[in-house]
């Protein structure tokens, strides 16, 4: 899953990034409300961290802008005011919950995993491919029954492979949607990680699940 934050604390936005990549998540970092209104609206997030008090555009307006532009994306609020005004002006923006500063990370995943737990049934729901399952939430994989144990990485190619199913990725688009926007799709790292996850989810099963489209980039489907 893939997650903006629009943080303009660096060192702040440099924890909260480490944190959740550490859990698994693929994090997007902004550091003012114009940058991040325009990553909300241009990326496919899961999830977005706004703090409140931001240059160039305050969160509240980025939230108010986003939503009026049709952004549907569940977002937290980041906000160091912890009075009920102003907790009230951020949900009344369109936020979907907000927590205090300074706050434990622990008490951020929480909020993280309920929001995504609560959000779109497509996102939150076990996705079934064949006799794969994956739970989005836990982050759990299963082949016919048996559990999976996969690194962050490899769990989050299998993620996007399963929630395209029967469509050619190309390496770019595995960039993308994987690694950084900046990560040169020209090295071999993909076609590394695709073997490592070829050998943990097809290796001891006589149907293959993921297959090479030459020149292209791969493709999961059934045989």
């Amino acid at each position: 899953m893939r997650i903006l934050v629009v943080e303009d604390e660096k060192k702040v936005a440099s924890f909260i990034k480490r944190g959740l990549e550490e859990e698994g998540f693929e994090v997007d970092l902004a550091h003012d409300g114009e940058e991040g209104l325009n990553l909300a609206l241009a990326g496919t997030y899961d999830l977005i961290l706004m703090d409140i008090m931001l240059p160039k555009k305050d969160g509240l307006t980025v939230i108010k802008e986003m939503r009026e532009q049709g952004g549907q994306t569940p977002v937290l609020c980041l906000t160091a005011k912890d009075g009920v005004e102003s907790i009230v002006a951020g949900l009344d923006s369109g936020s979907d919950d907000y927590l205090t500063k300074p706050f434990a990370f622990a008490e951020l995943l929480a909020r993280v995993r309920a929001l995504l737990r609560r959000g779109s049934k497509d996102r939150g729901a076990e996705i079934n491919f064949a006799d794969l399952r994956l739970d989005p939430v836990a982050h759990k994989v299963w082949r016919s029954n048996k559990e999976i144990d996969l690194t962050a990485k490899e769990y989050a190619l299998l993620e996007y492979f399963m929630r395209n199913p029967n469509q050619i990725l190309t390496r770019t688009m595995i960039a993308e949607h994987v690694w950084d926007y900046s990560f040169d799709s020209f090295t071999n790292i993909i076609d590394v990680y695709v073997n490592y996850l070829r050998k943990k989810i097809d290796r001891d099963f006589e149907r293959k699940l993921i297959h090479t489209v030459r020149g292209v980039g791969y493709v999961l489907k059934e045989e």
